[in-house]
Parts: C-alpha cells; structure tokens; sequence
C-alpha cells in the first residue's frame, strides 16, 4: 500500500497470505478504494490456497487473475500477456466510464463491437448491456443478453436477464431465473445475491435471509454479504446466525477499508437481545478501542449503554450513558446514520423523553417515506418497547402529503412551468431533505430547463448538485444513470458525483 501511494504500477503480483495484517485481496480492496491502481495497472492474486471458499473469495474481489502455485515463468507471462492485451483493448471504455462519462462509454462500447476484434466481443456485449442497465435503457440490454444466449449458454448473460426482470418488477420470473442458475452451479455467487435482492422486494425477508446464509456457508470471506446477512438475521430475530454473521464482519473487517463501528454496534445489540449484558458490553469496550477518538463510535457505545445499563437496574450509569448521549448527537448533528438516530429515538422513549424521540421519528419518516424496510424498522422498534402509539397513522399521512405535493409539481411541470414546479418541491425538500422522489424530480426539472432555456452556470451547478444528491440518497442506480446520460447528452459534459 505504502509503495502504491508513491507510484503507479503497472502490474501487482501479490501473495494471498502475507503474514499478521492485510491479505492480498484486502491490499486489492483498499488500493481499490483509494485509487492506488491505474487503470491498465493489472493486480494478479498469487496463492497456494486451493479450497472453494479460498478461492470463491478471492475471485470476488476482482482481481485481474488469479494464479495458483506452483506456477512457471511461462505460465505466468501468457495470464499477463492476456490480462494486459484484454485491458488494453477496454481502456478507452473504462477511462469514459471511471469518470461518470457514460454516454462516451456507450458511444466507444459499440464502436468496439462494429468491430472484427472477436476476442474481446463477448466481454464488451457484457460491459454494454451493463451500461444500458445502469442508464435504464433495458430493451437494449435484453437485447444483448438474447443475442449471447441464442449463440451460447453464458452465466452473466442468463444472470442478466434475471436482473432486468428485477429492475422491470417482474420479480417472480427474476426469482425463478436465479434460482436456476443456482440449482445449475452453487458456486455462481451473484447468483445468491441477487436472488435475495428479489426475496427482499417481495418483502420476503425469511427468505433472503435463508439464501444469504447457503451463500456464506459456500463462501464465507465476502464482508459485504456477511453484514447483509447479519442486520437481516437480527431483523428477523435469528439471533444466532446474526451473531455468527457479525462476528464474522468484524474478524473480516479487521484490517478492510470497509471496517465499520456498525459492525460492533450490530454485534452489541444482539447480545443485549439475547440477555447476555455482559458480553454486550465487552463488544462496546472493543468498539472504542477500535476506533478512537471517534464520535459516531462513542455515541454507538453510549447510546447502547444507556438501554444495557437500565436492563441491568444500574439508573445512575445508565443515566450517565444517556447524557453522553445528548450531548454527542448535538455535536454531531446531521452526520448521524439512520440507524443511529432510530437507536437514539429509542434511548429517549426509554428515558421518557418522548418529545425528542418523537422529533426524531417524524424527521426520519420525511426523509425515508420512500423506503419500506426502514419504516418497518421504525415501527418494529416501537412495537418492540410497548410504545403506546406507533407511528403508522404518521407515515399514511407523510404519504399522502408527499404525494399530494408530487402530483402538483408534476402537473406544472407537464404544463411548462418549470420555475413554479421547481419552487414546490424546494418547499417540500425543507420538510423532507433527504427524499428521493423529490431529489428526482427537482434533478429532472434542471435537466428539462437546461434543454429548453439553455445552459447557464446557476443551472449547471444546480444540476451537478441534485445528481450527486441523488446519489447520495440512494435513489435507484438506473435512475441516476438516466440522470447522468441525459446531463451528458445536453452539455456534452459528465456531472460531478466525487
């Protein structure tokens, strides 16, 4: 890592196993993360590993190749000469593409698929139809995956058609196209991924859960999927596969760019679910050793010393853990996870302070009407403490507002009148900061108005702004993909998402 951040290499061999620390596809990740890697630098496992989890894991990180010892020199020149030769000949897509051009990454795409290069023709119709995903442009992508299977039966094409299906909310024929491939090979892991995606649309979340616990059972070193299947498991109250989960994550996270207070939070709270303070409690003292001098992680700790301490009959100490809290969520402020700040709702329930959960409730009600599975995590924790009253009558009526508001500035965005439509859902997005149907449609409204009445720096700024808003709310990856092309094609110019 120290050598990458001085300079650019061109090609990394590295170890799977180096000792105490990082492995190797951990160094991957992180120069990955960082952007240590160029993009023609080719990264190439080197292990001695042979088992399937070993293996399956590695592969997920995407490394450029994967070699196994013992090799020899010729061997390894002929995976470097093909790695090389196959990056070369991508590199103009994944410059466009690195840098949020995707209408000069389609454009390049189907240049190179006009061509006669047959060596890399299946790996550019993969790339296409994956753009045409990320742009919302699904007829061109079922196109692609059609025209592959009628010649060869390949995963990623078949897998393709299941995510299409998805995205269209075609979700039992999505389910059916990923548990096929599962049933053919157990060993395609975005296989499980996706076909718990869809379990989860369906709000089948037993399920997903299920599918989520064979994919780490077949390929356990995936953190990501280890995390998942850990807030599904306590969601659904299966507090042992939760725990093994968690655990997991963090022995997993524990030299990774992507280690998370969360994880041991996460962890805590399983423990204080299943009566075991102490052990709780243990996880909360490894947190702050973890990450210190860091205020999310003490208001984690303090937030769940407050509900184990009062468990336990010790008010003073909880008491003290309570005022920690205060005072760290108004240092913090709007820098709070979701998860956080419903955790601290719940603290303030416990302590009778109802007035300030209540706030906190409302506030992320507005900002999250449009995702289901949170309001059920609100109402769940509600429920789960005996709260007289819950807050389904509250999220009816946000609904009902928001989409009363929607409706009116859709009507006068449809009549033309861009700057009326643009003010309604300004005043709606001081309500409701981070939501996503607004985001949307304010982002769509810029767009519409740079078309008609031209490009001025106010708009292009503004439009720059409400994209990467969208982002970073999470509204639906084609959909800001669509943002980005239609950007793209007005200005001739990507958005800035950094």
């Amino acid at each position: 890592i120290s050598a990458m951040k001085k300079q650019k290499f061109d090609i990394v061999l590295c170890d799977y196993n180096l000792g105490d620390g990082k492995n190797g596809p951990q160094i991957l990740e992180e120069a990955q993360y960082n952007k240590l890697l160029s993009l023609n630098a080719l990264f190439i496992i080197v292990t001695a590993y042979q088992s399937a989890s070993f293996i399956l894991g590695t592969i997920e990180n995407k490394p450029d190749d994967y070699l196994a010892k013992p090799f020899n020199a010729q061997q390894l020149f002929r995976r470097i000469e093909k790695s090389h030769l196959r990056k070369q000949s991508l590199s103009v897509i994944t410059k466009e593409i690195d840098n949020g051009n995707l209408a000069s990454a389609i454009f390049h795409c189907d240049e190179l698929l006009n061509g006669d290069n047959r060596a890399i023709h299946s790996q550019l119709s993969k790339i296409r139809a994956n753009l045409a995903i990320n742009v919302g442009d699904f007829n061109t992508a079922t196109t692609i995956y059609q025209e592959i299977l009628k010649q060869r039966e390949l995963f990623w094409a078949r897998l393709g058609t299941g995510i299409v299906a998805l995205f269209q909310n075609n979700i039992d024929q999505a389910i059916d196209i990923f548990q096929k491939l599962i049933d053919q090979n157990p060993m395609l892991m975005e296989s499980y991924d996706w076909l718990a995606k869809s379990y989860e649309a369906l709000g089948r979340i037993t399920k997903a859960e299920e599918t989520l616990n064979q994919a780490t059972e077949i390929s356990p070193h995936s953190l990501i999927r280890q995390k998942k299947l850990a807030v599904m498991a306590d969601r659904t109250g299966h507090l042992d596969i939760a725990e093994k989960a968690y655990l997991a994550v963090i022995d997993l996270g524990k030299y990774s760019v992507h280690k998370s207070p969360g994880d041991f939070s996460g962890l805590a709270k399983v423990y204080s679910k299943k009566n075991t303070p102490q052990q709780a409690l243990n996880t909360l003292n490894e947190l702050r050793q973890q990450f210190t001098n860091n205020p999310e992680a003490e208001l984690r700790s303090t937030v769940l010393e407050t509900e184990i301490y009062q468990k336990l009959g010790d008010n003073k100490q909880s008491q003290q853990a309570f005022k920690k809290t205060e005072h760290l969520q108004h240092k913090l402020k709007n820098k709070i996870p979701k998860d956080l700040q419903l955790d601290i709702a719940k603290v303030c329930y416990l302590n009778n302070n109802d007035k300030q959960a209540d706030n906190i409730i409302l506030s992320l009600i507005h900002d999250h009407i449009d995702d289901t599975s949170f309001l059920d995590s609100i109402l769940q924790m509600q429920n789960n403490i005996g709260h007289v009253k819950d807050s389904s009558i509250l999220i009816q009526q946000t609904r009902k507002e928001l989409t009363a508001i929607n409706n009116q500035g859709l009507k006068l965005f449809q009549q033309g009148k861009l700057q009326e439509a643009f003010a309604v859902f300004e005043q709606a997005l001081k309500k409701t900061p981070s939501n996503k149907m607004i985001i949307l449609n304010m982002a769509k409204i810029i767009l519409s108005d740079l078309k008609t009445s031209g490009i001025t720096e106010e708009k292009l700024l503004l439009a720059h702004y409400y994209i990467k808003r969208a982002k970073q709310v999470g509204v639906a990856a084609d959909k800001v993909g669509k943002l980005q092309l239609e950007f793209e094609m007005v200005t001739n110019t990507p958005p800035l998402l950094i």
